[in-house]
């Protein structure tokens, strides 16, 4: 239902349930005015934001850090956002650690580096193939990272601790980790609320590239372990479409430099994207995006909202996973699984709420405050 008790449908035709995250909502305490959304929906059970644990938003953040750079750029943004505790950080598509190595790094630059790191899955599930972070370029990461390999099962150890602490999963790289823990352990995804990047539902707005499915890395990569997710878990998905409303820019370089040796870190990966995949002259030729852009926020996107931000609309949507010769996407299906689907969001208001808590990662977490 909308918020005035209308019934809205999705552009297939299936009744959904919208929660507008209304921009004047009363604020919780542990967030801010950036806080979980005081919104009704049709879920019998508790939605996934009033899930708090004593004042804070219990995270566990699943990454394949190291490669694209907005990862990092997630890990920074959550390490400063008011009230939110960071409980357990797992690594996907990680042959041999190096990316839990790059997680440690990131912690170490802010301080935090008593958060647990567990290397995990090293391979797809669907075509047990690799995907290797970026090695050998000083613009994104110091030739001096150790690699930070755990031992097996370790991650879906880590994983278990964190679901069993109430803590929300955000899944910012392939799924692999999540599939195998609901193999190992049945029904542990369906405990606790899972927001993850990815899902192909519709194609982005005129104005932005006109990209299909296949763009959709987390999900391709091991679309098995992306419908065992679709079929278990509490599901909150973050599309890549509406992500690519939010941008980090040029513009915005000054502010991370100033932000301590993690925000120089960001400053510098960020550029070398920018220039290493072309994106000033991706940005000039859509009118929806602006001509200094260095990337997109995907995953700083979807931490966001497991954090409660409210700049983003969410509906609830009945879809089903199908497969498109070897391309996964989401389609909506009256018989499908309920799911939450973020379907717009304030990208400039997210630019700045962003900033605001990279800045604050150099002063540590706090219950309350504001950006």
């Amino acid at each position: 239902m909308s918020p005035n008790g209308a019934l809205v449908r999705s552009g297939g035709g299936v009744p959904v349930a919208r929660a507008t995250v209304e921009p004047g909502y009363v604020p919780c305490a542990a967030a801010g005015r950036y806080g979980a959304p005081s919104v009704s929906t049709s879920r019998t059970t508790a939605p996934w934001w009033d899930r708090r644990h004593a004042g804070w938003v219990r995270i566990h953040l699943d990454t394949d850090l190291g490669g694209d750079t907005d990862d990092a750029c997630a890990l920074a943004m959550l390490l400063g956002w008011p009230g939110v505790q960071l409980v357990g950080i797992t690594t996907t598509a990680d042959p041999g650690g190096r990316r839990a190595g790059y997680v440690a790094h990131c912690l170490k630059l802010a301080g935090r580096d008593g958060i647990p790191v567990a290397a995990g899955a090293e391979v797809s599930l669907t075509t047990h193939r690799s995907a290797d972070p970026i090695t050998g370029d000083e613009r994104y990461w110091p030739a001096t990272i150790p690699a930070r390999p755990s031992p097996p099962g370790a991650a879906l150890d880590l994983l278990d601790r964190s679901i069993q602490g109430e803590a929300t999963v955000v899944a910012i790289g392939p799924y692999t980790n999540l599939a195998l823990l609901e193999v190992a352990r049945p029904g542990r995804l369906g405990r606790v609320p899972v927001v993850a990047m990815g899902g192909w539902t519709g194609p982005p707005d005129d104005g932005l590239p006109a990209w299909g499915p296949e763009m959709d890395w987390n999900v391709q990569f091991d679309s098995r372990a992306a419908q065992l997710l679709a079929a278990t878990a509490v599901l909150t998905l973050v599309t890549l479409p509406v992500a690519l409303k939010a941008h980090l820019r040029a513009a915005d370089l000054p502010r991370l430099r100033a932000c301590g040796p993690l925000g120089q870190l960001l400053a510098r990966q960020g550029e070398a994207h920018g220039e290493d995949h072309d994106m000033a002259e991706l940005g000039r030729a859509h009118a929806g995006l602006p001509d200094d852009l260095l990337n997109f926020h995907y995953d700083p996107v979807a931490c966001a909202v497991a954090a409660g931000w409210n700049g983003a609309t969410i509906e609830e949507r009945r879809l089903q996973p199908v497969l498109d010769g070897e391309v996964l996407r989401f389609q909506p299906d009256q018989d499908g699984r309920l799911m939450s689907v973020v379907v717009d969001l304030d990208g400039a208001g997210f630019t700045q709420t962003w900033l605001g808590a990279v800045e604050l990662t150099q002063r540590g977490p706090s219950p309350s405050g504001a950006f």
